[in-house]
């Protein structure tokens, strides 16, 4: 963030100086809310969660070297204090901190405002672009390569993981300081009204929006509502900015109608306006392709894996031109990127020849379809086809379709001919992505309903064999990727080494 005094935080927040012996103090360094990371210079930010209240490791935090911390009561060390007050954010930001009273919503709210003024404060003197990107699936991937493919240009602040929601949004916004030029974020949705409060934050100038999927259905109750939600992303664009919309998602390209900013179709569509053509796929499920722009055309490996990635590759892409990046530098860059973040097509084989492809961070039925389809690929890619794992746990929050959608991905397992379905719970959804299998045509023992992660780990302990190629995929919440972490860990033979 820019450096600033207590007394101007405490005027951008609406808070209160306490204990504060001289107001004309500057926070120089970052702010935080976890006391183990504070440094020099350093705001901490005290929220109340499940386990601890923040409150209580002020005095360490200031002991570490914090100026100050930002909370809902007086701490007696240097504090800005706001006052609790329900409303401030949208109710289900309760799932992230444990707030009884408002004092977390306060705080969060705080930190939303400090976010803004210094994010404000750095595009007024031109020397920042705020990158957003929005869409059910591929959020992260695509951070990543527009990462990598804006840092020729300069400085990138990008958040780590899926910090993308009221918590994570602000604190990677007020990572970028006087020297960042480019600040890509991810912009997450539980509701309506979620993306317009996250851009409301750091108003972005582009806008990415990959798709429309079936990702938290249960909580938008449709597809047409999840649209909506999406599309706040670019009606919070600018008359001068830039909208990055997927030609090949009828219900992302309707957004063009919803914005006043320069639109820009990508895909694989006649009318994109970059578009990806003789899409290949080798033996890793690495996508190459031709990609074509109004600056020319040029030919991208990528170094990521599923055929998924060419849509997320085309809106980085579409995003550096607009940057000012030649055409040469795009396709270097994201010809190199490779995975940043974990638990996503993270593909590794281990010291015993098995390929394990842990994609277990999270999972919707449009994730799981891609997942499949790049493991389909690996498996059957050289002369001699290898046998194919899905190890699959239950899709989180579809609501009323839930059991239709994991019954889909069952039966589309068998029609993809995955040698082994693994799937994992005991839950209505788990039951029925079995029995879709089952009713599809999977006969034996092809498909498995195992009741949890270690039923799972010793079925592949007893069956799996070198050679064979294994994807773990479920929702954050089913904690799946302790089985992709058996598997390339001690308990296999050792080592493992990242696919190359």
């Amino acid at each position: 963030m820019i450096e600033m005094t207590l007394r101007e935080i405490a005027d951008v927040v609406g808070g209160t100086l306490h204990d504060v012996p001289d107001p004309e103090v500057r926070v120089t360094g970052s702010v935080e809310f976890d006391s183990r990371r504070i440094g020099s210079g350093d705001l901490f930010l005290a929220l109340p969660g499940e386990r601890a209240d923040g409150h209580e490791y002020a005095a360490d935090a200031v002991a570490a070297g914090a100026v100050a911390v930002l909370a809902a009561r007086p701490v007696g060390v240097p504090a800005i204090v706001v006052t609790p007050s329900r409303g401030q954010l949208p109710a289900t930001s309760v799932a992230l901190i444990h707030d009884s009273d408002g004092s977390g919503a306060a705080v969060l709210a705080a930190l939303a405002a400090l976010a803004r003024a210094s994010v404000e404060r750095l595009t007024a003197a031109g020397g920042l672009t705020v990158v957003g990107v929005t869409g059910s699936s591929g959020k992260t991937s695509t951070k990543d390569l527009l990462a990598a493919v804006l840092a020729p240009l300069g400085p990138v602040v990008a958040p780590p993981g899926s910090f993308n929601n009221e918590l994570g949004h602000p604190w990677t916004a007020l990572r970028a300081d006087e020297k960042t030029r480019f600040l890509v974020l991810e912009l997450s949705a539980r509701g309506p009204g979620h993306i317009a409060a996250l851009a409301a934050v750091a108003p972005p100038s582009i806008g990415v929006v990959l798709n429309v999927g079936t990702a938290h259905l249960g909580e938008f109750g449709s597809r047409e509502a999840i649209a909506q939600t999406k599309g706040e992303l670019v009606e919070a664009l600018p008359p001068t900015g830039l909208a990055v919309l997927n030609a090949d998602d009828p219900q992302v390209a309707a957004m063009a109608a919803r914005t006043s900013a320069k639109v820009v179709r990508v895909g694989q569509a006649g009318n994109a306006d970059i578009r990806a053509s003789d899409i290949r796929l080798d033996a890793e499920a690495r996508a190459g392709f031709t990609l074509h722009t109004p600056a020319g055309s040029t030919p991208v490996q990528l170094a990521v894996h599923g055929e998924h990635q060419v849509g997320n590759a085309l809106s980085a892409a579409a995003v550096a031109l607009a940057c000012g990046a030649d055409l040469a530098t795009i396709a270097r860059a994201l010809s190199g990127a490779e995975r940043v973040s974990e638990r996503r097509m993270d593909v590794r084989t281990t010291a015993d020849g098995v390929t394990v492809v842990n994609d277990s961070y999270n999972a919707n039925p449009d994730s799981v379809r891609a997942a499949l389809k790049a493991l389909v690929t690996m498996s059957r890619a050289g002369e001699t086809p290898r046998r194919s794992w899905a190890v699959l746990g239950e899709m989180a929050e579809l609501g009323e379709e839930s059991v239709i959608e994991h019954d889909g991905i069952g039966r589309l397992a068998v029609r993809l001919d995955v040698d082994r379905l693994i799937v994992v719970g005991t839950g209505r959804p788990s039951r029925a992505m079995h029995q879709g299998a089952v009713m599809e045509g999977s006969w034996g023992e092809e498909s498995v309903l195992v009741p949890d992660i270690g039923a799972a780990i010793a079925l592949l302990d007893d069956e799996v064999e070198a050679g064979d190629v294994v994807l773990v995929k479920a929702s954050k919440s089913v904690g799946l990727w302790a089985v992709a972490e058996h598997l390339t860990g001690a308990g296999r033979g050792g080592n493992a080494e990242a696919g190359q």
